[in-house]
């Protein structure tokens, strides 16, 4: 959940907390006053009775009689108010009620049944009239519970809008004012997925905060500190990769020079012998052929060992007859079981030779695992060079369905990646359709140029 939504959420929880104890309070303060002013009615009318009996004992007698509600009729203070006096010795009761009734109710039934359930709108109160310290009948005063449940109702309704209103306004303004403040936050989440994609030259702006400020800057020191790893580690792995193949070429020259011309002496000399024995020792060809064909198995183990180590054709003729060499030699091993075919387009000799090597090596591995696992008929190598960047891509259209993990059934994915990782280079793997599998790396010439200078 986004912190906006989060803080708008629980200001939204609070206030209707707050609107519901008032509301609670408002009802409870409604119900007090409804029956303050009950108790006021009887006080006073009860007062106004006793008046008139007091003015009847002493013979001043009065116009209308007894008891007399005129007086508090006209005063209107009272709507929808019910009185009644009820003798001692329980003769005529005189009834009166000031006001008129509610046509049709106002407010929701649910409302007044919740009101009802918690108080009891309508509860009449009575009071003795006493005369000389003798009560001469009761008063009783019935308030209108629909009246009360009115005034209630309108009192609520005000509430209700009034609060609405409130916190509408309430959640627009925290909501505009944490957006503003939270703006920042989405620059630096931004900032930080551009820098996981490899970005790492992207700095955070200043912000006027001084909470986001400092994150901006220790996010821009790890970027730089990042930064400067990933470059003494590019120009680390360059030089190691120089170094084995400088190795590599050493090996090869070695096994070229000495054990390649011992193995050549060894077939000169069997031959030697084999002639020898042809006219002097017949029963020793069988032997010598023996040695002939050992000797003759290493110097192709050595060739094939050379082949791995450092082709002849990468130096002597460059990356592009290094490739048809290595995807020639593949269509022959296959037997027409797998089609090999390669694509170059643009110059490879103004490749650098880490980059030249790297594309090789990562040529030969595909093709390995080709040949080894994925059971496919046609297999595709097709190398882009343009100003900036290469771009290789090998394609086949074996049984692979799904993108295997690197690294989860063996090296070669894995060095893969590391070769590219190395040369600030991007690997991308898929799946073809309907099968097959795709391998696509993006190599950078520039950076490889500025890391050997």
């Amino acid at each position: 959940m986004k912190l906006e939504f989060y803080l708008l959420s629980r200001i939204a929880f609070v206030a209707l907390m707050c609107l519901l104890t008032t509301a609670v309070y408002v009802l409870y303060s409604n119900d007090r006053q409804a029956r303050e002013e009950t108790q006021i009615v009887a006080k006073s009318l009860s007062k106004q009775l006793e008046l008139q009996l007091l003015r009847i004992q002493s013979g001043l007698g009065q116009a209308n009689p007894f008891p007399d509600f005129e007086l508090w009729k006209q005063s209107g203070n009272s709507a929808g108010v019910c009185v009644s006096f009820i003798p001692a010795d329980n003769s005529l009761t005189r009834n009166i009620c000031n006001g008129e009734k509610l046509s049709s109710p106002r407010w929701p039934g649910g409302f007044e049944f919740l009101y009802r359930l918690l108080f009891s709108p309508g509860l009449d109160i009575s009071r003795p009239v006493r005369l000389d310290d003798e009560v001469v009948g009761s008063l009783k005063v019935t308030p209108s519970a629909d009246m009360e449940i009115a005034r209630v109702w309108d009192n609520i309704r005000s509430l209700l809008g009034l609060s609405a209103i409130t916190i509408l306004a309430v959640c627009t303004l925290v909501y505009l004012s944490v957006s503003r403040a939270l703006r920042p936050a989405r620059i630096i989440v931004n900032g930080l997925a551009r820098m996981e994609k490899g970005n790492l030259d992207y700095r955070l702006p200043r912000f006027k905060l001084f909470e986001w400020q400092r994150i901006a800057e220790e996010v821009n020191q790890l970027a730089d500190s990042q930064q400067q790893l990933l470059e003494g580690r590019q120009k680390l792995a360059v030089k190691l990769i120089n170094l084995q193949e400088q190795e590599r070429r050493y090996l090869a020259r070695e096994l070229h020079d000495e054990l390649g011309q011992c193995l050549a002496a060894i077939n000169a000399v069997a031959a030697s012998i084999a002639h020898t024995a042809e006219q002097q020792c017949p029963a020793l060809v069988e032997e010598v052929d023996h040695i002939s064909r050992i000797s003759q198995h290493m110097m192709d183990s050595v060739r094939d060992l050379l082949g791995r180590l450092r082709p002849a054709e990468l130096d002597e003729l460059g990356l592009t007859a290094c490739l048809n060499s290595l995807v020639e030699g593949w269509n022959v091993r296959s037997g027409g079981k797998t089609r090999y075919q390669l694509c170059i387009i643009g110059d490879c000799t103004a490749l650098p030779e880490p980059l030249a090597v790297t594309l090789f090596r990562i040529v030969q591995e595909c093709l390995t695992n080709i040949a080894k696992h994925s059971a496919a008929a046609n297999a595709n190598v097709t190398l882009a060079i343009t100003e900036n960047a290469v771009a290789l891509t090998v394609k086949d259209d074996g049984i692979a369905n799904q993108v295997p993990p690197i690294g989860a059934s063996g090296i070669g994915l894995l060095g893969i990646r590391e070769r590219v990782i190395e040369l600030h280079g991007r690997l991308t793997l898929t799946i073809a359709q309907p099968h097959g599998f795709i391998i696509e790396v993006e190599l950078p010439i520039r950076s490889i140029t500025e890391t050997q200078a």
